[in-house]
């Protein structure tokens, strides 16, 4: 498993510019993986209740047996083993751990944590828990979900018992993966769960998401200080496509919704006051309450960035008929992604590298003190398994010029401090089901065997390249 995939031109110059203690690992998500959705006293989430709806789900794809990894942990951690990671990031299944998204801890999804915990410990791999990843139990959304103040404090309450439960194992802790999406995608889009499109619950799911971190925040801290704890977010560098000022304006925009609407109250410079112009009339003011924004701004050990892509927008009226339509951000509607003719992953997504050094530079701008880890960086492509092997040259290239950007980054000031790649293992996407595949390791979905993709053979070797690099 150690050995290099064919192309590995530069690994050890790459690997160099790459300190020590820097941290390699791989990252996954509950419901994208771990399928046994009524098994250990599990109860459903939005996600169970999204995938049964007609029409919401690609192929009518579910996660009910996703990658297996509930019966398959052990096989999955001993790849990640072979593969040489350092550090593993997953997260807790809230109605695995509270079924009905409050009380006592299930004892038999603690089990499954235990378990998995032990087994990456024992070849030591650290854990990096996430509380989480888009899963809300059900009974939380049928008494109002994340547009109602009650599920920040069901969240805070979650948090105390999954960390007091383990925090002896598990350092870094995040609150929330990449609250946008669950606000705009799931309330706004209404693309994903739990699939409603309107404002005046999507502008309250943001500020509630917010509130629920920092609320968990406080109250991890009561039952434990040795713990680092974070929040990741997908930031995203946005520019307009011309100096046009429509397309400044469309600019302004969305970076405010994707990035300011979070950074501002996460730094203590609480909400921008053109992000509020451009909502509040949307959405109404009634979920600001006084308090809210010194909780949100609790103090952060580390956050975390989920980097794919930049963003390129126009406003322009005559421009509405081309690019994608930005449907996902509240007073938006004339808004436009712009197609740069540039190559795209298998999302549609540009490849462009150089928008994650502009990104982190606009977080280590924002939040000067705090440390970075690339929580998830990454590229669904059109991969095939062929003769046992699988050549995804595609993603190689993707990661090594995304890893190179990261170095230059670093070089120039941005404190990052380790790299998760997405994903370990291909998976359940969300919307798209089992279409899209964004693992280095390919799954027959039929079988569930797992084949390490070239990619994730030069993953191994960069990671091996480093560890020897600085062991001389």
């Amino acid at each position: 498993m150690s050995q290099r995939a064919p192309s590995d031109t530069g690994l050890n110059e790459l690997a160099s510019r790459f300190p020590a203690d820097f941290t390699w690992g791989a990252a996954t998500a509950a419901f994208q993986i771990e399928g046994a959705t009524a098994e250990g006293g599990r109860g459903p989430s939005i996600w169970d209740t999204f995938c049964a709806e007609p029409g919401r789900v690609a192929n009518g794809d579910t996660g009910e047996v996703a990658v297996d990894h509930y019966h398959r942990y052990p096989e999955d951690v001993a790849l990640m083993s072979r593969l040489g990671l350092g550090a593993y990031r997953f997260s807790f299944a809230w109605p695995r751990l509270q079924p009905s998204g409050s009380g006592e801890l299930n004892p038999a999804g603690v089990d499954f944590y235990d378990r998995l915990l032990d087994e990456l410990l024992a070849v030591g791999i650290d854990p990096v828990a996430t509380l989480y990843h888009w899963d809300l139990p059900q009974a939380l959304q049928d008494a109002g979900g994340w547009p109602s103040r009650d599920t920040a404090l069901r969240f805070a309450d979650y948090a105390a018992a999954t960390h007091g439960r383990f925090a002896d194992r598990i350092t870094r802790w995040a609150t929330l993966n990449e609250p946008w999406c669950s606000a705009f995608l799931g309330h706004q889009a209404g693309v994903h769960a739990p699939g409603t499109q309107d404002a005046r619950q999507s502008v309250p799911a943001a500020h509630h998401l917010l509130l629920g971190h920092g609320m968990a925040l406080r109250a991890m801290r009561e039952t434990s200080a040795a713990t680092e704890l974070g929040i990741v977010l997908n930031l995203q560098h946005v520019s307009g496509e011309t100096d046009h000022p429509d397309d400044v304006g469309a600019a302004r925009r969305v970076d405010g919704v994707h990035n300011r609407l979070w950074l501002g109250p996460l730094t203590g410079k609480g909400y921008p006051q053109d992000v509020l112009d451009d909502l509040l009339p949307l959405a109404g003011d009634d979920h600001l309450h006084e308090g809210d924004l010194e909780t949100i701004a609790t103090p952060l050990d580390w956050v975390g960035l989920n980097f794919y892509n930049p963003a390129v927008v126009t406003g322009r009226t005559d421009q509405q008929e081309r690019g994608t339509p930005a449907d996902a951000y509240p007073g938006c509607d004339d808004v436009r992604s712009v197609d740069r003719g540039r190559p795209r992953t298998a999302m549609g997504w540009e490849i462009a590298p150089q928008g994650l050094e502009d990104t982190l530079a606009m977080l280590t701008a924002a939040a000067p003190d705090v440390p970075i880890f690339i929580t998830e960086n990454g590229a669904a492509f059109d991969d095939e398994l062929v003769a046992g092997s699988v050549h995804d040259e595609d993603r190689v290239d993707y990661l090594r010029t995304h890893l190179a950007a990261l170095a230059r980054a670093r070089e120039a000031g941005a404190d990052v401090r380790g790299y998760f790649v997405w994903s370990l293992l291909d998976n359940f996407e969300w919307a798209l089901g089992y279409d899209k595949r964004f693992g280095v390791v390919h799954v027959d979905y039929d079988t569930q065997l797992r084949t390490p993709k070239d990619s994730a053979l030069w993953y191994a070797g960069l990671l091996a390249a480093h560890q020897e690099g600085h062991s001389r």
